[in-house]
């Protein structure tokens, strides 16, 4: 099986020059950690002081910790979060090794939390960083205090077609960059994308630039979810195009009873750059509602 990569030197180059602007418009991190695990080095990053009850944030794919550039100052408000660029995707991580199924996405990731030593951990997941959390909280959650899911893909419903067909055009010579900036704005259901934007900017250029070779995503059992030990706010876009949002609303409702999940009419799945205020304000809620019930170790 091979390994994710960029697919020439100049692409890497080209692909660091976006990424270094995109990290120029984020706060100032307090720390940086490259964790070595069985599938490769992870790079995190911390933002604020350490702290207890920690968010870690997994951003979507090909997102890195720059996705999460209008949401990070009011998260780090609140205390320290963490950020992680994913094995197997552009970014400052590095892959060495095959990742061949979900237990291996938990393994590694499961390896950074412990060698950080981070417990009682908010976990926030977006797209596909939701599935990755929700994968973890399956697998090995006793490091967990709470699960944040915004817009989780091959989670409480399955990718449709349509996305499937759009994501192989990305994939196409001759037509990609078209079909990348096509998908984009798709993605926003039709919102013209700026591409001087650092997180559209960083997306695209992993897009054009890196090969993954990861799996595809598995939807979770009815069992898995019911098993689900921690609480959950999950936050289901009304329009977004990576699952059919009533669908996913409704198995998330009848699944997991006691957690807060709700449905965002109007939202498309860039809910969280499209809304941020709203969203991290829910966020917040949520997290300190967690560690006002006591739920969070101090």
């Amino acid at each position: 099986m091979k390994l994710g990569g960029f697919t020439s030197p100049q692409a890497r180059v080209e692909y660091d020059a976006a990424y270094d602007r995109g990290f120029a418009a984020l706060p100032a991190p307090t720390g940086r950690h490259d964790v070595p695990t069985q599938f490769g080095t992870a790079r995190v990053y911390r933002f604020g002081e350490p702290g207890p009850a920690p968010a870690v944030l997994l951003p979507g794919r090909a997102g890195t910790t720059i996705m999460w550039e209008p949401n990070l100052p009011a998260l780090v408000d609140r205390g320290p979060v963490y950020t992680v660029d994913l094995i197997g995707e552009p970014g400052r991580s590095e892959q060495t090794a095959p990742i061949r199924n979900a237990a291996d996405q938990a393994a590694w990731l499961d390896t950074v939390l412990t060698t950080l030593d981070l417990r009682d951990v908010h976990l926030v997941g977006y797209s596909f960083g939701g599935w990755l959390a929700t994968n973890l909280a399956v697998r090995a959650p006793d490091r967990l205090a709470s699960l944040t899911l915004i817009d989780p893909v091959q989670t409480f419903a399955m990718f449709p077609v349509s996305l499937l067909a759009r994501t192989a055009l990305t994939l196409m010579p001759g037509i990609r960059r078209w079909a990348r900036t096509s998908f984009l704005s798709w993605v926003a259901d039709g919102a013209e994308v700026d591409e001087a934007d650092p997180v559209a900017s960083v997306i695209d250029e992993g897009m054009r630039t890196y090969r993954i070779t990861l799996p595809t995503p598995v939807l979770f059992t009815d069992a898995q979810l019911r098993g689900l030990s921690v609480p959950v706010l999950a936050l289901i876009a009304g329009r977004s195009v990576i699952h059919g949002a009533q669908r996913a609303f409704a198995r998330a409702r009848k699944l997991l009873p006691d957690a807060q999940v709700e449905l965002w009419p109007t939202a498309t799945h860039a809910i969280a750059g499209e809304s941020p205020a709203e969203v991290n304000a829910r966020v917040r809620q949520f997290l300190a509602e967690i560690e006002q019930r006591g739920e969070v170790r101090r």
